[in-house]
């Protein structure tokens, strides 16, 4: 875009024909006009497929390669009719750079069981790899399951073979036959193998548990744990991390539809967590992990980093403002490295700092003569983005109880922008839209700005008052770490090319130790 734009100019200058005339060069990175700017065709540190977007990820770490393998149900706008969301293969070592290597387990035909394929998790034993996963029956019968747990084995966890003999339904031990999804198995110390399985019993969400010496033949267990309420917790996912083990879980409930956690000394005391719909939170912000901006988060570890993967959704017409309920379904593959307090209690944190390696020289570029001293009521807005960025900065509130914004696709001459909100007063951040309203008043055309409530994400207030902020973005994939205690992921198209800002919302603010990189 800016090729074409200097390119026009140069014709007009030589349709003068001033051949002492010297086209300047123009510097953008203090322009602080809006410019409307488009994803590239691939993205690199959000991993998604040139065709097509991922969804739900079931990552292991396999000893063998060292590395990730991340598979994930491949979702194409539009899907086949009845044969969908055949399991791809991405790898990884650091959850930074990836490695496509393209489709590890194929859908059923259209009369098969597996004729659409679910979330499912893949574990290494002995050399071998199993993969059990959803198989969700097109159009079932009354008397047909629409969901049950299948299994495909492999040698080196890239070309599988489909068991066509096992089924585990649900309704063959009480369960729900419609809803049996998401199997998740782990390990246990004493080297037995635990198989967790989304569904229902008589109505109610519950966790199904089955367990097996040899990764082959499993015995039912009975319940692992009732889902709170009327919840559902899709994609299930139990470790052990330190001395605590822990679900994570995400909530199928529209106003809930974020990643969550409990945690608990042992096995049981995790199990216990919900039992009589008591809600054992595992900490302050009833275990939120991250806001509705990603969606079926899983781990895997190296024996070191555990590292989780979500996707973060699109938006129908690249609509950032839309309600999070209108989000699509599957988006860009996410990476938090997981965070453990001493406490016990859990945050997400970034795993792509390493990547940016260009420096670019921070500027102030509007309003003129602001700072990095702002007072209430006032911003600072920077020079504009790359499409992949690393903003790193420090954020100190004159008041404890003060609000500041990150502001994003922010402009001087802006319709519309984003930001990302920090209440300190309410230890909330908020993800918000910004749209300018122009109002007659007497002769004068009024300029006032409407903010619209998107999300929002929890988090403890630092003791000394600081923020340590660090922004991570790939093109409209945008993920706002704090203090090692909030991680906030979303979706905002069109920042990338444009200014961004800083903004006192209520009292000063006082910014320092400003850093951008991009690669």
């Amino acid at each position: 875009m800016f090729t074409i734009m200097i390119a026009l100019s140069l014709v007009s200058l030589t349709a003068c024909n001033n051949d002492d005339y010297t086209e300047p060069k123009k510097d953008w990175d203090a322009d602080a006009n809006s410019f409307v700017s488009y994803d590239e065709n691939g993205f690199d540190t959000y991993f998604k497929p040139e065709v097509g977007y991922v969804g739900d990820p079931m990552p292991m770490y396999d000893s063998k390669t060292g590395e990730y393998k991340i598979y994930y149900l491949q979702d194409y706008r539009p899907n086949p009719v009845g044969t969908f969301h055949p399991i791809y293969l991405v790898t990884t070592k650091d959850g930074a750079n990836y490695d496509l290597k393209g489709e590890a387990v194929p859908t059923g035909g259209i009369d098969e069981q597996d004729a659409a394929i679910g979330t499912g998790s893949i574990t290494l034993k002995d050399g071998k790899y199993y993969c059990y996963y959803t198989g969700e029956k097109y159009k079932p019968t009354s008397t047909q399951s629409r969901q049950v747990v299948m299994r495909a084995l492999s040698d080196d966890g890239i070309s599988w073979t489909k068991d066509r003999i096992f089924n585990l339904k649900g309704e063959d031990y009480g369960y729900d036959k419609n809803d049996f999804r998401d199997p998740q198995v782990f390990k246990t110390d004493d080297g037995v193998y635990h198989m967790i399985i989304a569904t229902r019993k008589n109505g109610k969400g519950t966790i199904a548990e089955f367990t097996s010496s040899d990764m082959l033949n499993w015995n039912h267990v009975g319940d692992f744990m009732n889902m709170q309420w009327d919840r559902f917790y899709e994609c299930p996912d139990v470790f052990k991390m330190g001395d605590y083990w822990y679900l994570i879980y995400n909530d199928q409930t529209s106003f809930m539809r974020m990643p969550q956690y409990f945690k608990g000394k042992t096995l049981d005391e995790l199990k216990a967590c919900t039992a009589g719909d008591a809600g054992r939170w595992p900490d302050y912000r009833e275990g939120k992990l991250d806001g509705k901006g990603i969606y079926a988060v899983k781990t895997a570890s190296n024996g070191t980093d555990r590292l989780a993967f979500g996707w973060c959704p699109t938006r129908a017409g690249e609509d950032t403002g839309n309600v999070p309920e209108e989000s699509e379904w599957a988006g860009n593959l996410v990476c938090h490295k997981l965070i453990q307090h001493s406490d016990g209690t859990l945050a997400f944190g970034p795993t792509t700092t390493a990547k940016y390696t260009n420096s670019k020289d921070v500027k102030v570029v509007a309003p003129q003569g602001a700072g990095l001293d702002i007072a209430e009521g006032k911003y600072s807005m920077f020079s504009r983005l790359e499409y992949h960025n690393l903003l790193t900065f420090d954020v100190k509130l004159s008041d404890t109880n003060g609000r500041f914004s990150i502001d994003f696709a922010r402009a001087t001459d802006s319709n519309v922008w984003y930001s990302v909100q920090v209440n300190a007063d309410e230890s909330k951040a908020n993800f918000e839209k910004w749209v300018k309203k122009t109002e007659k008043k007497g002769d004068f055309d009024v300029d006032t700005y409407e903010n619209t409530f998107l999300l929002d994400s929890q988090f403890k207030q630092p003791s000394d008052g600081v923020y340590h902020v660090t922004v991570c973005t790939d093109q409209s994939v945008c993920i706002v770490y704090i203090n090692d205690e909030l991680a906030f992921t979303n979706r905002i198209y069109h920042i990338q090319k444009n200014p961004w800002a800083i903004s006192a919302v209520k009292g000063s603010v006082k910014v320092e130790n400003v850093v951008m990189k991009w690669y």
